[in-house]
């Protein structure tokens, strides 16, 4: 949070509330924190909740972070026998001399790189040039908000300069068989060819993955070696491990074998997720129909979740709850999209979209109609619906998932058709 320079020095302004808590702020924007230790020493009760708050945003996730109910003082004690972390963020509703003197004393107990922000309540341009002057990092003025004590994290450790990350998408079906590898697909070899930008498919389905099949390729590396190879994983050896499916796609291949069980650690693909954001402008994730703590952890870091479901109860079950964990992973993001696919199968009774969708008071990212053909014959061929048929309705709603998941377009409002009512009758 920036100092108003334009305000009076005065240090008796008291703030209308001591921080701005809120479960949805517009963190979208910030980049991801590296791998750092942060201690944070909070004197009031919302100061508190917000840093708990912060703790658990998925920007945060790499970092090591305490929070504490004290003040400086309490802070410079524990630490007179104890490394400091990276990076203190300390509250003080002390005045200006006050607020040194105890600085004084923590700083004597600072190691040499460890950065301090101090919030307090003084709106004072003398006693945040005295604290720059005195190697403090930041002085944040109440009331702060998360995205203002993010944000300037942020700013302490991550370089400017550097270039931005790539965006994360995670297609997750609500149930086995409902499409959600061949949309996630599809929407990635779309957005490459419609926006001549760069993607990554990377095939999460390590016995199972059909992405080499989808793509006709064979490569002889992939997934596996990424997952399994982290002490020596960098920028260079992940550009070996892409095969290149067109001029702007890459596949990131799963093994597709079962010569040997794959138990994987919760943490092992968050390795692999920051090297990609690093890799390509979008990065899609096809991760299979399994929940465990890899999945939940994968589906909780990504920038974006796509939830695909056929229009029956198990589905609509399953996507609720789905929905329902990850708002609570993912307390200051959008909700996930949904996709509603094989719709309109012939002689299966269907839950309707809007029925479907009202739990969730979200309109449908998309609704694919079944048309067993067109993907039947586009999977045995191993191209895609917009290389097969690329005037066909098919094709031109993967083209608008591909527009919005790019930010390219909003969701629009699905129309109903004319013929809705008479179909559900005949149906019935």
């Amino acid at each position: 949070m920036s100092i108003d320079y334009a305000q009076p020095e005065r240090d008796d302004i008291e703030p209308e509330a001591d921080a701005v808590v809120s479960g949805h702020e517009d963190v979208s924007s910030l980049r991801p924190l590296p791998r750092i230790s942060v201690h944070a020493f909070c004197e009031t009760p919302s100061l508190l909740e917000l840093m708990e708050n912060c703790a658990e945003d998925r920007r945060l996730l790499n970092v090591n972070m305490r929070i504490n109910q004290g003040s400086i003082l309490a802070a410079a004690s524990m630490f007179e026998t104890s490394p400091t972390p990276n990076l203190l963020v300390i509250e003080s509703s002390l005045d200006r001399s006050g607020l040194m003197d105890e600085l004084q004393k923590l700083a004597s107990v600072c190691d040499r790189d460890t950065h301090v922000v101090v919030i307090g309540n003084n709106n004072d341009i003398g006693l945040y040039r005295e604290l720059m002057r005195n190697g403090i990092a930041e002085y944040m003025v109440k009331p702060v908000s998360m995205a203002d004590v993010i944000d300037t994290m942020a700013s302490i450790f991550v370089d400017p300069e550097a270039e931005p990350v790539g965006k994360t998408v995670a297609f997750f079906g609500a149930k086995g068989g409902v499409g959600a590898s061949t949309l996630a697909h599809n929407c990635g070899w779309g957005i490459s060819n419609l926006f001549s930008s760069g993607v990554i498919l990377a095939d999460l389905d390590l016995a199972y993955g059909t992405a080499n099949l989808n793509f006709d390729c064979d490569p002889l590396q992939g997934m596996a070696e990424a997952l399994f190879s982290q002490t020596r994983i960098d920028d260079v050896y992940m550009d070996r491990l892409l095969e290149k499916c067109s001029e702007h796609m890459s596949l990131l291949a799963a093994p597709s074998m079962m010569d040997k069980t794959f138990d994987i650690d919760e943490d092992a693909f968050l390795p692999v997720i920051e090297i990609l954001q690093r890799s390509a402008p979008i990065t899609i994730f096809d991760v299979p129909h399994v929940w465990n703590a890899w999945t939940h952890k994968l589906l909780a870091a990504v920038d974006t979740v796509v939830v695909c479901a056929t229009p029956d109860l198990a589905n609509l079950r399953n996507a609720k709850n789905i929905f329902d964990v990850l708002g609570k992973a993912r307390p200051n993001d959008p909700i996930p999209h949904l996709i509603l696919n094989q719709v309109g199968m012939p002689k299966r009774p269907e839950i309707s979209v809007s029925d479907f969708c009202d739990p969730f008071d979200v309109d449908p990212l998309a609704v694919v109609p079944f048309d067993a053909a067109l993907f039947g014959n586009a999977a045995n061929s191993g191209r895609m619906i917009s290389e097969m048929e690329p005037k066909s309705p098919t094709a031109e709603t993967i083209s608008q998932i591909s527009h919005i998941l790019t930010g390219r377009t909003e969701v629009k409002k699905q129309k109903t058709s004319p013929l809705a009512g008479l179909l559900s009758k005949l149906g019935k």
